[in-house]
């Protein structure tokens, strides 16, 4: 039996923690041989419908499931973790904008990344998963001043997995049958799906779908898809953005297949001109644990245009958190 690996996992009583620590439990993102010691972090208003998710673990008998911990506090949550999911957030209200939501979380991840530097592992992988994820990632990793800033990154996975599905379902092709289509930029409506490379069953999906209902409908569909759910069920993405943190973790522990992309939001060193300490999301290779940029991609001006705006929103929420990054 391999050690039990530690895995953090904030908001846990909320809907998409809910959904992610079954997963965890069961051997999705670490494998059907990694036992998990889950250590649950919830504000003390959520205290109590944690007890009942922790009862549901224990009920669902899982093999892999190591231990439970939970707790109102940081410093006891991220105590000596290896892998940590970042989803608890202040979720925004019907009068507040995305600058007032980026200030009111501010302080959440500037708490837990100081908690993070203290008492983590020292090879910590952080996936944020709260939004504005990008900019929580990134006030996050500033408070953690000893840790690498490789350690932290906010997930694109979701928009990826859109995207995949709405390609896939274009064509009446699986979602396994689609590679290297990635997302540039912060995860919101600025997004940049960038099909440029995408296949399926080997063939540029340019070739098979055209360019007008890529840069369309297609693009459209993928930065909207979020609203729509709401619309539809009443209610934000749950289950899929769990999945899709599931993945993001997964690719970042057992790394990219040969020859696939994946999308993280990572910090910028002036790739592709995007400023330098920006977590922005960009393709990558996954190996050792490590995520790689893929260099030397030819940008074209439409896309390009669309990197410029995302970069412009990261920039504006960066200025907007200035005096948490001191």
């Amino acid at each position: 039996m391999k050690t039990p690996l530690k895995v953090a996992v904030t908001g846990a009583a909320g809907n998409i923690g809910y959904a992610t620590l079954f997963r965890l439990a069961s051997g999705d993102c670490f494998g059907k041989d990694q036992p998990v010691i889950l250590q649950l972090l919830e504000i003390p208003a959520g205290m109590k419908a944690l007890e009942g998710v922790v009862m549901e673990l224990f009920d669902s008998a899982f093999p892999l499931l190591a231990g439970v911990e939970t707790t109102d506090d940081p410093n006891r949550a991220f105590a000596g973790v290896d892998y940590a999911f970042l989803i608890g957030s202040r979720p925004r209200t019907k009068d507040m904008d995305r600058a007032d939501l980026i200030k009111v979380n501010g302080p959440i991840f500037t708490a837990q990344g100081k908690a993070l530097n203290d008492h983590a592992s020292r090879g910590v992988k952080v996936c944020v998963v709260g939004n504005p994820c990008n900019t929580n990632a990134l006030i996050a990793m500033h408070a953690a001043k000893d840790l690498p800033r490789s350690a932290f990154s906010a997930m694109t996975r979701l928009d990826q997995n859109r995207a995949v599905a709405q390609l896939a379902a274009k064509v009446g092709a699986g979602a396994g049958d689609v590679s290297r289509m990635v997302i540039w930029g912060n995860h919101s409506d600025t997004m940049v799906p960038d099909f440029s490379n995408a296949t399926v069953g080997g063939v540029p999906v340019i070739e098979k779908v055209g360019r007008d209902w890529l840069i369309g409908d297609f693009v459209q569909t993928v930065a909207t898809r979020g609203k729509a759910i709401i619309n539809a069920r009443g209610a934000s993405s749950a289950a899929s953005a769990a999945s899709a943190a599931i993945d993001h973790v997964a690719t970042w522990h057992f790394g990219t297949k040969p020859g696939e992309w994946a999308s993280m939001a990572i910090p910028s060193s002036g790739e592709y001109g995007v400023p330098a300490g920006l977590i922005f999301s960009y393709p990558v290779t996954v190996s050792g644990g490590a995520a790689h940029i893929v260099e030397g991609l030819s940008v074209d001006a439409w896309t390009q245009g669309k990197i410029d705006a995302t970069t412009q929103e990261l920039l504006a929420e960066r200025a907007a958190v200035a005096d948490l990054l001191a």
